[in-house]
């Protein structure tokens, strides 16, 4: 369908406005919303995904992008919930505590948004209890950490032993990231994934909410 295309096209090229005013005119339309998500949102986002794997647009790209979906989402989700279109999973996100960087974290989010998965956004300096606790309550399949500065990573492993303790471990799965993050780390650790860049951990997070 050609407005989903031209849907996808704005979204890719961050015209927030148009993707609105095209969004609304699918709904009227009468193309059911869980369509106009996929085919027309998350496709387009998932085209900058890639591209931002492949370096091909950059972090302010990404930015205008979102927001784009964003303003095209806003009108979809009394629909999709009329509909009973699931999200393709839950996660929670946050920056560890002790750290205050957020762009990774932002963009991650924004990633994961893109992909179909509702995330809730916990900010930085995040406390490893928080990130357990709102698991818990919030029926999370993954809990994603994010740090910046090497003397913060430890915090990292006490999110890990904190799920242990609550009883949660094996219900959810642990993502981490950020610039000083490697595989090795997140192995000694006990996490269950690290992933390099933003739109990696998208994809991740996607997979590991299926199993």
């Amino acid at each position: 369908m050609s407005i989903l295309i031209d849907i996808s096209e704005n979204l890719q090229k961050g015209r927030a406005k148009a993707v609105k005013q095209l969004v609304q005119q699918a709904i009227d339309e009468g193309i059911p919303a869980g369509q106009i998500l996929d085919e027309g949102l998350l496709s387009g986002m998932s085209v900058i995904g890639e591209k931002f794997k492949n370096n091909e647009v950059f972090v302010p790209e990404v930015l205008v992008a979102a927001r784009a979906m964003n303003m095209g989402a806003q009108l979809l989700k009394p629909l999709l919930a009329e509909e009973g279109v699931k999200s393709a999973g839950r996660v929670c996100i946050g920056t560890v505590k002790g750290d205050l960087h957020d762009i990774g974290k932002n963009l991650v989010k924004m990633m994961m948004e893109g992909k179909g998965l509702e995330v809730i956004d916990l900010g930085t300096d995040v406390a490893p209890e928080t990130f357990v606790e709102t698991a818990k309550n919030e029926n999370c399949q993954i809990i994603c950490c994010s740090a910046l500065l090497t003397t913060t990573m430890g915090v990292m492993e006490e999110v890990v032993q904190k799920a242990v303790e609550a009883g949660i471990r094996d219900k959810v799965k642990i993502m981490v990231g950020g610039a000083p993050v490697t595989e090795s780390f997140a192995k000694k650790i006990g996490a269950d994934k690290y992933t390099p860049d933003a739109a990696s951990a998208a994809d991740c997070a996607v997979e590991l909410c299926r199993v």
